[in-house]
C-alpha cells in the first residue's frame, strides 16, 4: 500500500470511529474491528481477559449495561467473527509480530475509548459537513483516540509491509477506557509489558502545534477517582425529622471540608468535588447522597497525601451524622517520568520527517493525568525504557469540547515517525 492510500485508508478508519464512539470497557465494535484488521495482518492476537485482569478494572459498567451495549454494537457494524470475545466488556487488544530474528521487544499503546459529551451539530463542525458527527447523543470522540486507533492500525500495515527493516518483537496495544485512567492497570497486572524492552505511549493534539512533536511529555499527576455513596435513614422532613439520618448534609459536609485540604508543600496537588447527587423530595429526609471526586498529586506520594485526608474526611462526616458509607476507587494513574534515552530517539526520528517543523526533547508542563503512565513504570522496574510522545495538531476546539476535532493531515506522519521507531530501536540493539 502506497502511502497515499494508507492516508485515504488512515482517515476512513478514523472516521467510522468517529461516527460510532464507545466509551470505556465498551469498546466492542472498535475492538472487534481492529482485531479483524490486525488478525488478517497476520498478527497474533490475544484479547479480552486474555490481556486483561477482572480484579483490576476500575469503574466498569454493570452488567445491564454492557449486554445492552453489546446489542447495539452486533447491530452497528461489529465484527461477528470478533465481537463475542469482548462482550462482558474487558475490550482490550494485544497485537504481536515476532520477527523470528533476535532483538528487543518494542511495545506501542493505543487507547480507544470516547467521552460522554454530545457532539455539537453546528453546520461548520467539520464531522457534521463530512457525514461522519457521532451517531449516539452524549458519545463522542472528544480527545482523539479515534485518531490514536486509526494511527494504531496504520503503524500495524507499516510493520507489516516492511518487516525486512525489523527485527525482535511488535507489541501494539489497544487499551479500553483511558477516560478516567481506568483500563491500564488492569492490562499490567495481566502481565502484558513484563517482556518489553521499549515502550512508547502518545497523543495527539493537546495545545502542540501541527507539525510539531514532543518526545518526552513529562508533567502527568498521579490522581484517584473516587465515588463515595453516604447511606443513611429517610423520615418525614415535618412530622419526623428526628427519626431520620441525613446522608445529605454528611455529603455537603464533606464536600466543603474536601476543599479545604491543605495542599503539600513538596508539589503540586488538587482535589475536586465534581457531582453531588441526593435527596428524592423537599419533605424527605435524605437517605442517600453520592460523590463524585478526585485527588491528584505532582506525585505518587502526594496523591495518597491528599486522597488519605479524603478518606477522614469522609469517615469524619459519617459519623458526624451518624450514618455509614461506601468508598470505591474507579480509576487511578501514577507519575512517571519518561526515558531521556527512549525520547532522544523518537526526537531524532521526528526531526528526520520532512513535515516535523520543530522537534521537542521534552516539556514538562501540567498535563493533567494518564493512565499509560502504569505500563511505562512497569517497563522502567524491569529495567526497560519508557516514554509519552505528543504529535501535534490543528484542533478546532479544546480537547473534551463538543466541538473538538483534529487536523487529519497529522495521521500519516505519526505512523511514519512511530515506524521509524522501530527501525531505530532494532538497528540500536544490535550495534
Amino acid at each position: 500500500m502506497n502511502t497515499d492510500m494508507l492516508e485515504k485508508q488512515l482517515i476512513a478508519w478514523r472516521r467510522d470511529l468517529h461516527q460510532y464512539p464507545e466509551t470505556g470497557f465498551l469498546e466492542m465494535r472498535t475492538a472487534s474491528k481492529v482485531a479483524a484488521i490486525l488478525d488478517k495482518l497476520g498478527f497474533t492476537l490475544q484479547l479480552g481477559k486474555e490481556v486483561m485482569s477482572a480484579q483490576d478494572c476500575m469503574g466498569k459498567p454493570d452488567k445491564n449495561e454492557t449486554k445492552n451495549h453489546l446489542e447495539w454494537a452486533i447491530h452497528n457494524g461489529a465484527n461477528k467473527d470478533y465481537v463475542s470475545y469482548f462482550s462482558e466488556g474487558y475490550t482490550g487488544i494485544v497485537a504481536t509480530m515476532d520477527l523470528k530474528i533476535p532483538g528487543p521487544t518494542i511495545a506501542y499503546r493505543f487507547d480507544m475509548d470516547a467521552l460522554d459529551i454530545n457532539e455539537s451539530d453546528a453546520t461548520e463542525h467539520f464531522p457534521v459537513r463530512e457525514g461522519f458527527r457521532s451517531i449516539l447523543p452524549y458519545k463522542m470522540h472528544a480527545c482523539g483516540h479515534d485518531t490514536h486507533t486509526a494511527i494504531g492500525l496504520g503503524l500495524a500495515t507499516f510493520i507489516v509491509e516492511n518487516k525486512e527493516q525489523l527485527c525482535g518483537k511488535i507489541k501494539l496495544i489497544f487499551q479500553p477506557a483511558e477516560e478516567g485512567t481506568r483500563g491500564a492497570k488492569s492490562m499490567v497486572k495481566a502481565g502484558v509489558v513484563k517482556d518489553v524492552d521499549y515502550f512508547i505511549a502518545s497523543h495527539i493534539g493537546t495545545g502542540v502545534p501541527h507539525n510539531h512533536f514532543v518526545a518526552a511529555n513529562n508533567g502527568f499527576l498521579a490522581t484517584s477517582k473516587l465515588d463515595i455513596t453516604f447511606s443513611g435513614r429517610a423520615s418525614h422532613a415535618g412530622a419526623k425529622p428526628e427519626e431520620g439520618k441525613n446522608a445529605l448534609l454528611a455529603a455537603a459536609s464533606a464536600a466543603l471540608n474536601i476543599f479545604a485540604i491543605a495542599r503539600h508543600s513538596k508539589g503540586s496537588s488538587r482535589v475536586n468535588v465534581g457531582e453531588l447527587h441526593a435527596g428524592s423530595g423537599r419533605n424527605i429526609i435524605a437517605s442517600e447522597a453520592k460523590l463524585k471526586v478526585e485527588t491528584r498529586g505532582e506525585t505518587s506520594a502526594i496523591n495518597q497525601f491528599v486522597r488519605e485526608q479524603v478518606e477522614s474526611i469522609v469517615a469524619g462526616a459519617a459519623k458526624m451524622y451518624q450514618i455509614s458509607y461506601k468508598m470505591e476507587v474507579v480509576g487511578e494513574g501514577l507519575s512517571c517520568h519518561c526515558s531521556k534515552e527512549l525520547a532522544h530517539i523518537l526526537q531524532q526520528c521526528a526531526k528526520e520527517h520532512p513535515d516535523i517543523v520543530s522537534s521537542i526533547l521534552e516539556s514538562n508542563d501540567s498535563a493533567g493525568s494518564e493512565d499509560a503512565t502504569y505500563f511505562m513504570k512497569e517497563v522502567q522496574e524491569h529495567g526497560g525504557f519508557a516514554t509519552y510522545c505528543i504529535f501535534g495538531t490543528d484542533l478546532a476546539a479544546g480537547h473534551h469540547n463538543e466541538k473538538f476535532d483534529v487536523n487529519e493531515e497529522t495521521l500519516l506522519p505519526a505512523v511514519e515517525i512511530l515506524y521509524q521507531s522501530a527501525v531505530q530501536l532494532s538497528n540500536t540493539s544490535q550495534q
